[in-house]
């Protein structure tokens, strides 16, 4: 068994989700979050930036970690122990492009009811629900646009 980490984002602008959609050659079809591979000399929030970024193009800033997941694949002849760590992200726009390289057909941002129904896998769905009560809870409370502008001020 083989372990490994990804760190990835639940990124919000203006209250929508954005998502990937995946078509690897037929086999791998459905709409996720963007994460990825932690790289060496990367913490794990420096890798889930980069990652939201190579994958679609968005400049985010984290908000806050919420939360982890865990699941199990078969991969290249061994299993693969998975653990994938999230942040709540914000973006200053809806500018988004997909990576063909990684098999990426779409991007876009969503409404979080539409978001919820299409994502594939239900641990991405959880920290949807969890990024998103975040994020209500955040954009409720005073001093959001200032603490979380994208303003060099």
């Amino acid at each position: 068994m083989i372990d490994a980490v990804s760190c990835g984002g639940v990124v919000i602008h203006k209250g929508k989700i954005l998502l990937l959609y995946k078509n690897q050659h037929g086999k791998y079809v459905g709409w996720v979050l963007p994460k990825g591979t932690v790289e060496r000399g990367e913490d794990y929030k420096q890798t889930a930036l980069r990652e939201v970024k190579e994958e679609t193009g968005v400049s985010a800033k984290i908000v806050k970690y919420v939360g982890k997941t865990q699941y199990t694949f078969r991969g290249c002849g061994d299993i693969i122990n998975k653990t994938v760590h999230w942040y709540l992200m914000v973006a200053n726009s809806f500018y988004c492009r997909p990576q063909a390289e990684e098999f990426f057909a779409d991007a876009g941002f969503y409404k979080k009811h539409e978001a919820f129904h299409l994502l594939k896998f239900s641990d991405e769905r959880q920290m949807l629900s969890r990024a998103c009560a975040e994020y209500e809870s955040f954009s409720n409370a005073s001093g959001w646009k200032r603490v979380y502008s994208f303003d060099s001020r």
